[in-house]
């Protein structure tokens, strides 16, 4: 019985123990897990344990916007590299399409100006070895089926000025459409924000008219709303 009393008073004594050491721990444990700091770039927040609370991050939305004029020096300086600035990518075909068809218009009508105005320049001379008007003849004709020298030099004179026509027109066209592509890609910058959502609308629907003194007189009519 006495050893059995001991061994009830030993337990006891255990249980108290380890009551108080459950305590002791309960009351240490906020200084290291139930008390947590977060650190973000801006502040420092607190958080308790169990809690959620977001981190605040520098977020910075960055909203391309083209410069006009800088579209305009960009595109004056390489061709084409205006569009490329705007992002309007699917026009560079265009672009360099037509710099391509003006630029072989050029070479064309400049070679046969010179090739004529030579022949020109050999018919009517002088000199029995200059006779490159006869390299220019059309195959199975000669000087007599053309109708002699004196008609022949006549034809080769219109020739070498409607193709001198040809490759002053065909300069002139290249600038006009080198500018073409300078106004397009200021007019892309200008308008690169535009809104052109499905909410520009126009309705007309019809309406009364109220006029004359104190509204007494009334007309039909019809009344326009745009929605932009």
């Amino acid at each position: 019985m006495l050893v059995r009393r001991m061994f009830l008073l030993l337990m006891l004594l255990l249980l108290v123990s380890a009551g108080n050491v459950c305590a002791d721990v309960h009351d240490t444990v906020p200084s290291f897990i139930e008390e947590r700091t977060y650190h973000s770039r801006k502040d420092t927040a607190t958080m308790r344990y169990g809690e959620v609370k977001p981190i605040e991050i520098d977020t910075q939305l960055v909203v391309f916007k083209p410069d006009p004029m800088r579209a305009v020096w960009m595109g004056a300086i390489i061709p084409g590299y205006g569009q490329i600035y705007n992002r309007k990518y699917w026009k560079l075909p265009i672009v360099y399409g037509g710099f391509l068809g003006c630029a072989y218009a050029i070479s064309w009508t400049g070679t046969r100006y010179v090739d004529y105005k030579t022949a020109y320049r050999d018919i009517i001379d002088n000199d029995p070895t200059s006779n490159s008007f006869m390299d220019i003849l059309p195959e199975g004709y000669t000087l007599e089926s053309l109708g002699g020298i004196s008609q022949y030099s006549r034809t080769l004179q219109t020739r070498q000025n409607t193709f001198r026509r040809y490759r002053d027109l065909s300069i002139i066209i290249s600038v006009v459409f080198y500018a073409l592509t300078l106004v397009d890609a200021y007019v892309d910058a200008q308008l690169y924000d535009f809104d052109i959502s499905p909410d520009l609308s126009m309705y007309i629907t019809p309406g009364i008219l109220e006029y004359g003194e104190q509204n007494r007189q009334k007309a039909a009519s019809l009344q326009l709303t745009i929605n932009f």
